[in-house]
């Protein structure tokens, strides 16, 4: 049994810590220390794996004056910011209808959950590759059947067309990412008291007005998590489109996103000052994600007392 504290409610603080010390361990071996490492490389000129002379914010004023940094991240976050957009109207839309229509039928909720969410489970590498097979010009089964059926002007080639791939690969990153908030709002769902729909019923509100009214308000922290959890899906997302466009982001850059800038300036550059440039661009991604997701959290915390009162 565990050893209460004094006020005989809860663990006392040395038990604590005692079961968190290995988990804190790990964090900061694998994640704080290489991150201060990169935050404190960055300000250092490297030749090769050999730390040069000190030189501040140089770096940095490296990304926003010269080439290809200067063009190349507004671009890739342009796509980063793309992939959240479409991700989050997706999730809530189409996501949260799935998980209300399953909500009310039980019978086939687990059934359909466990459908929706297999693809999430997957190694987005996997999909990424199983997805450049389906949508293949040539061999693919998609433009196979599309031409059979007589629509052969919709056979196109998918992830050969600028105009079109980022788009394609978007709905492939919601077709794989969906499972994860029909999951969360149907779990969240199930916690609302019944008691309270009914209540609404009963004084005349509609199915549709109950929902807003009542059920809507009450998902706000799990539509909090999901947004917060997308943004930094979207922008940490490389297995995906590092499988379909490769590590240059085809066709032409347009699925290029911040992580493959990344990679590219670290392995496959060549520049002497790799290592200093690509941790300015690591500190600049961290501080990109943990800033909004930090502000976000903090405004739609906000809100959520505001409605709970």
């Amino acid at each position: 049994m565990f050893r209460k504290s004094r006020s005989g409610s809860t663990p006392g603080a040395p038990l604590i810590l005692l079961f968190t010390l290995p988990a804190l361990l790990l964090f900061g071996i694998f994640l704080l220390y290489p991150l201060l490492m990169a935050f404190s490389y960055s300000f250092f000129e490297w030749h090769g794996t050999t730390r040069g002379s000190f030189l501040g914010i140089e770096n940095y004023q490296a990304l926003l004056t010269l080439e290809p940094y200067k063009s190349g991240i507004p671009r890739a976050f342009g796509h980063n910011l793309a992939f959240f957009l479409g991700l989050f109207v997706a999730q809530n839309s189409v996501g949260l209808f799935f998980a209300h229509q399953l909500h009310k039928s039980d019978r086939i909720r687990r059934f359909f959950q466990t459908i929706y969410a297999t693809p999430y489970l997957v190694s987005p590498l996997v999909i990424g590759y199983l997805w450049t097979l389906l949508l293949s010009p040539s061999f693919g089964p998609i433009n196979t059947v599309l031409k059979a059926i007589g629509l052969e002007s919709l056979a196109l080639p998918w992830l050969g067309d600028p105009d079109i791939t980022l788009g394609v690969v978007i709905l492939i990153a919601i077709w794989q990412w969906l499972g994860f908030p029909i999951l969360l709002y149907g779990a969240a769902m199930g916690g609302i008291p019944e008691e309270l729909t009914e209540a609404a019923s009963l004084d005349g509100a509609s199915g549709a007005q109950a929902f807003r009214r009542v059920t809507l308000p009450l998902l706000m922290p799990a539509i909090t998590t999901v947004t917060i959890l997308t943004w930094i899906f979207s922008i940490e997302i490389f297995p995906l489109v590092y499988a379909i466009g490769g590590s240059t982001g085809s066709p032409m850059g347009s699925t290029d996103v911040i992580t493959l800038l990344f990679y590219r300036v670290s392995f496959q550059s060549g520049t002497p000052n790799a290592i200093g440039i690509s941790s300015a661009i690591a500190t600049a991604l961290f501080v990109m994600v943990f800033g909004v997701a930090y502000v976000s959290t903090t405004i739609l915390r906000a809100r959520e007392r505001r409605i709970y009162g």
